[in-house]
């Protein structure tokens, strides 16, 4: 996998040039409609959806302003940001602020912020990403062309602590390169994935084997592509993160593992299906 420096960023589309042709009421109520809501990357094989949208019947979970498909092998876990912390710095009160989807060794983070009515935001935030990437953590960009649009893959020097490694299973630990293991880090592959909606942007992060492995990316995908977004009509400052919740199986698995000692809270939507964690 090649990587060079970050081409150019796309500049925005062009609006259609002013036409001395009268319109037609119903086609200029078209074209207003049509500026007011950004273009979806992908909108012509399916999702991501807007709530307004009709989505495919799928099981989902209820993040609030995210509903994110369910299916066997994918775990969930909820991250959180400290909105309140004590006079040695630990976490009191916080606000969920990502929903992360495992599926194997791939993990996918989603975020949703608002966005301007007229107009989507995912070109200036591919660029400023890859800016802060270059930049700061010392890392390579390129833009590329996925299925939903274009694409952000980066290459970020990942350190190799003690902990780190300690944590890492056995097998993983072994295939790391001792030139890798002398210098204390490793190259990490990061794919960042956008779509801009009515009204709303939602990220993707993609990390793990799903960055070459075809099967295990094609999970993700399915998964990102079913998701519904729910706007809600409250004015918000673009770029704010919409607001997410925690589904209530999350708290029905908990009250379910207190009565097991030992167990973290937990819940299967399927027999045999994933592991929901909640993180806090």
């Amino acid at each position: 996998m090649a990587f060079g420096r970050r081409r150019q960023a796309e500049e925005p589309a062009k609006g259609p040039e002013a036409t001395e042709e009268p319109v037609e009421a119903a086609e200029a109520e078209a074209a207003e409609e049509a500026e007011e809501a950004p273009a979806k990357a992908g909108a012509d094989d399916g999702g991501p959806w807007d709530s307004e949208d009709s989505p495919p019947e799928l099981q989902r979970l209820d993040f609030g302003s995210l509903q994110v498909p369910v299916a066997p092998g994918l775990g969930f876990q909820v991250n959180f940001e400290a909105t309140q912390v004590d006079d040695e710095g630990n976490p009191l009160d916080g606000r969920p602020v990502a929903v992360l989807v495992q599926y194997e060794e791939s993990a996918m983070q989603l975020q949703v912020f608002a966005a301007p009515k007229r107009s989507g935001i995912w070109a200036d935030v591919r660029r400023e990403t890859a800016k802060d990437i270059e930049e700061e953590a010392q890392g390579q960009t390129q833009d590329n062309e996925g299925p939903f649009g274009p694409e952000l893959l980066a290459m970020v020097p990942a350190p190799l602590t003690e902990e780190v490694l300690a944590e890492m299973p056995e097998e993983v630990r072994e295939q790391i390169p001792a030139e890798f293991l002398e210098q204390g880090w490793a190259p990490q592959i990061i794919r960042f994935i956008g779509v801009d909606g009515p009204r709303w942007f939602l990220q993707a992060v993609v990390q793990g084997a799903a960055i070459e492995d075809e099967e295990q990316w094609q999970v993700l995908e399915d998964v990102f592509r079913g998701i519904v977004v729910v706007r809600g009509d409250q004015p918000m400052p673009p770029r704010d993160l919409l607001e997410l919740q925690i589904p209530a199986e999350f708290s029905e698995a908990g009250e379910d593992e207190e009565e097991e000692e030992g167990n973290t809270e937990t819940f299967s939507p399927f027999e045999r299906g994933p592991e929901i964690t909640e993180v806090r």
